[in-house]
């Protein structure tokens, strides 16, 4: 999303992103010259406290994101021509109600495809909501998923749009989606197949240019063969009692050095040698461009910007779209899967072996030259157009 807005700000358009927050949404909005309007709660919090697939709290939850929408980001988005949104329901669905009451044109961006409706694949299951046993139609499902939309969010969302004047709608979940929305996705990554919903698919949004590594990182990085990066983003890893010591474990039994990103499951060095480096943020698509392999959660950032870079990935899927790209980074060739999320040394060496292969190296090269590197342009040129 901010490499969106320097996108658009490049163009002449003036950019306010709204976000979590959250320090390192806050550094990261600002440190790319952009306004930053704070909106609802803090979400590192949540994600590290929260029981994974658990629905205990949604309720105030759902409740909280959908209020920070009408009541600060109306505010924000008061003499704006555009909104664009991205995230949970009860935040999009309350982003397209703003949008409505200001009358001005709304855009729903989706950074995976598996959360639109499509009959060639099934939705994701809701917290609390699994899906029906034994219906395998795919839009059989994609319509109990509307309804339950509907049951979680619909009289919490109608209940806003009363008291601000809007009538009821009666499908949630279309109606923040739109009938035209955007999948910021490369399609050779992640090739969409056309559907009844108007998809326009833009390519990747890659943040800006990138941004020198610290230089006690490149000064490991220059110290000796390429490393291995191991990473789980806003992944707590709470299943793994000892994520970094299993990694660094692994990494060493293949002979490579590691780089250890912190993240929010805090990871940290296992002992003073002098193989391994922690960090904490940095230019992903720098950094991936110096090492050998990149160990993540399977997040559509990290995948993209592993395959840019033209590294071999091992995926460790947590949840949510992360089996998605997981199979397609397998089907691709230019990486591998691990089963199940909570590796062992010996399961993850083993996947790195894999990973660390000339053939899987060579390919993981040949599919980053076809990765496209314009999906913030596609996506603001048609955003700055009255017709887009």
């Amino acid at each position: 999303m901010v490499g969106l807005a320097v996108r658009l700000r490049e163009l002449g358009a003036e950019v306010r992103v709204c976000a979590p927050p959250d320090e390192e949404f806050a550094r990261l909005v600002v440190g790319a010259g952009v306004a930053m309007v704070p909106v609802g709660e803090p979400v590192r919090p949540l994600v590290t406290t929260v029981v994974p697939g658990s629905a205990a709290g949604l309720a105030q939850r759902a409740a909280d994101l959908m209020a920070a929408q009408f009541d600060v980001l109306a505010g924000a988005a008061e003499g704006c021509d555009v909104l664009v949104a991205t995230g949970p329901l009860p935040a999009t669905a309350g982003a397209r109600s703003v949008a409505e009451k200001l009358g001005i044109r709304f855009a729903y961006v989706s950074h995976t495809p598996v959360s639109l409706p499509s009959p060639h694949q099934p939705p994701p299951a809701r917290r609390g909501r699994p899906l029906p046993p034994g219906v395998s139609d795919h839009r059989e499902l994609w319509e109990i998923d509307a309804r339950t939309a509907n049951d979680m969010f619909g009289e919490l969302l109608n209940t806003r749009r009363a008291e601000v004047g809007l009538p009821p709608v009666d499908n949630v979940r279309d109606y923040a989606f739109t009938d035209r929305p955007l999948l910021a996705t490369d399609p050779v990554l992640s090739p969409w197949q056309p559907t009844e919903l108007g998809v326009v698919q833009t390519g990747t949004w890659f943040r800006p240019a990138a941004r020198p590594l610290a230089p006690e990182l490149s000064a490991f990085l220059e110290a000796g063969e390429r490393p291995v990066f191991v990473g789980f983003g806003s992944m707590p890893m709470t299943a793994s009692k000892d994520a970094a010591r299993v990694a660094v474990e692994a990494i060493r039994a293949q002979g490579r050095r590691v780089v250890l990103s912190h993240g929010w499951a805090e990871l940290g060095l296992i002992d003073e040698q002098d193989d391994c480096f922690a960090v904490g943020e940095a230019d992903h698509g720098a950094l991936f461009a110096r090492v050998a392999a990149v160990v993540h959660h399977g997040s559509a950032g990290s995948t993209a910007t592993a395959a840019r870079a033209g590294v071999p990935q091992v995926l460790v899927p947590q949840g949510a779209d992360h089996p998605y790209w997981a199979e397609r980074v397998t089907e691709l060739g230019i990486g591998v899967a691990h089963e199940g999320p909570t590796p062992t040394a010996e399961s993850l060496a083993a996947a790195l072996a894999v990973a660390l292969a000339p053939e899987t190296r060579a390919r993981a090269k040949a599919v980053a030259e076809t990765v496209r590197t314009d999906g913030t342009t596609v996506a603001a040129k048609l955003l700055l157009d009255p017709a887009g």
